[in-house]
């Protein structure tokens, strides 16, 4: 295959997902618009937010009490946070919130180090709620998302409901301010298609509601996830997201529902999260092929063409690099990013100025994309079976008697004895735990579990 014809295949990918998300989503938003986000005000289920920490210190307040400060019916709503055995102040700091919170915020503690995964599973199954809310760690979440979040539950079919992961570092640097445009075209327009037919196929595990039930369901397909023998322990969010769909449930979303989340603001820690991301996309893609052709077919050629697009991208950028074509397309690249860049400016004009970002902070992606898809991609190719869960390992195997409550100062829930914590399902949240709360590499796309 030349490169001029790989050229021509990798444009022809582009532009068909180009069309689906920038056209076909938004003109199915506008022909739908009457019923696109519809809200049942008077749905007000019992919720359990869930939040798993882990050496959070301080900044755990900040989370805490922006759930408890909710404005969801203070009677139907429970906040659990899960200490992971933290080795700083963070039991304390959020012992202290849960004093303050008149009985909504209950802290229980792991007696190990047992993962993020178990001390979500743990949570979940100690709830009666008919809803569950995951929250990331390190995110504020605005006073009415839950209720926001709950109202979208208006067909039983519907399984999950996302909210929109905003950015809270927005100002911090130039690599900060690209990921706040970048974020900002993931929930405004990249995800229309799948919101059109209620079928998004990756939903944040750093703000998102599930029915109960549907996880407590899906627990046994959750648990088997390896590639090798190895667990997987990476893009839980979306894989949760995919198995909700193929067990034929619907997923939607809502941008009045809003958390705001750190992004990386170093080099390092971007390309680490990208190589994450890159590693889930390749397995989860892969995966879908057994199914994602049973739904609409706009879905299925959609699906298809990003996975077609990750596998023939590198290729395309070593060849244009052999044929020292790669400068005029990079300049094209940048001309369509700085266009991307002016609507984004546009439509956030009304925004204060620490809300929102220059014409020129997307341009950025310009250079980092094909590092992303040229070098990152091949390498989370060879890495898919990595036993590793973002920067942190847990041991494998932990019994009941391992993960009991601590004393107080907070209320300790006990561990049911029909609750075994061996390979449950991942917590709804990926992210680089450990270090630096300001360096994780957050993603619009994790999820919580059951």
């Amino acid at each position: 295959m030349t490169t001029g014809t790989l050229w021509v295949i990798v444009h022809c990918l582009a532009v068909v997902i180009f069309v689906n998300r920038y056209i076909a989503g938004v003109l199915l938003r506008f022909a739908k618009s009457k019923t696109w986000d519809v809200a049942d005000e008077s749905y007000e289920p019992t919720v359990t937010a869930i939040i798993p920490m882990f050496n959070e210190g301080a900044a755990i307040k900040e989370t805490l009490q922006s759930l408890v400060d909710s404005e969801y019916p203070h009677g139907k709503l429970k906040i659990i946070c899960v200490d992971d055995c933290s080795t700083d102040d963070s039991y304390e700091q959020a012992s202290e919130v849960a004093r303050k919170s008149g009985g909504r915020l209950t802290i229980i503690r792991n007696r190990v180090n047992s993962g993020k995964r178990r001390s979500i599973i743990r949570a979940v199954r100690e709830s009666t709620s008919e809803i569950i809310v995951s929250v990331d760690s390190d995110v504020v979440v605005d006073p009415d998302a839950i209720k926001q979040l709950v109202r979208r539950f208006t067909d039983p079919k519907i399984a999950a409901v996302g909210g929109w992961v905003d950015v809270r570092n927005k100002q911090q640097n130039w690599l900060t301010r690209m990921q706040v445009v970048k974020y900002w075209y993931s929930y405004y327009f990249l995800k229309n298609l799948e919101w059109g037919f209620r079928r998004i196929m990756c939903l944040s595990g750093c703000l998102t509601a599930y029915r109960r039930h549907v996880l407590i369901e899906l627990e046994p397909v959750l648990e088997a996830r390896t590639i090798l023998g190895v667990p997987i322990k990476y893009g839980e969010d979306r894989y949760l997201t995919r198995q909700i769909v193929k067990a034929g449930y619907l997923t939607t979303m809502t941008l009045t529902a809003r958390c705001r989340t750190f992004v990386p603001h170093t080099l390092s820690g971007y390309f680490s999260q990208q190589l994450r991301w890159r590693r889930s996309n390749i397995v989860d893609y892969a995966g879908g092929f057994s199914h994602v052709w049973r739904l609409n077919p706009v879905l299925a050629i959609h699906f298809f063409s990003l996975f077609a697009l990750i596998l023939v991208y590198p290729i395309a950028i070593v060849r244009v690099l052999l044929a020292g074509k790669f400068f005029g397309a990079m300049t094209l690249h940048m001309a369509v990013v700085v266009l991307f860049g002016i609507y984004y400016r546009y439509r956030v004009r009304k925004e204060t100025p620490d809300e929102r970002v220059g014409i020129l902070a997307f341009v950025p992606l310009t250079f980092l994309m094909p590092i992303t898809y040229a070098l990152l991609t091949p390498l989370a190719f060879f890495t898919l079976d990595t036993g590793s869960w973002e920067t942190r390992n847990h041991e494998e195997a932990v019994t009941e008697a391992d993960a009991v409550p601590a004393p107080a100062p907070a209320t300790a829930v006990p561990v049911r004895s029909a609750l075994v914590l061996g390979s449950s399902v991942e917590p709804a949240v990926a992210h680089v735990a450990g270090g630096s709360r300001r360096t994780r590499a957050r993603s619009h796309a994790q999820l919580p579990a059951a």
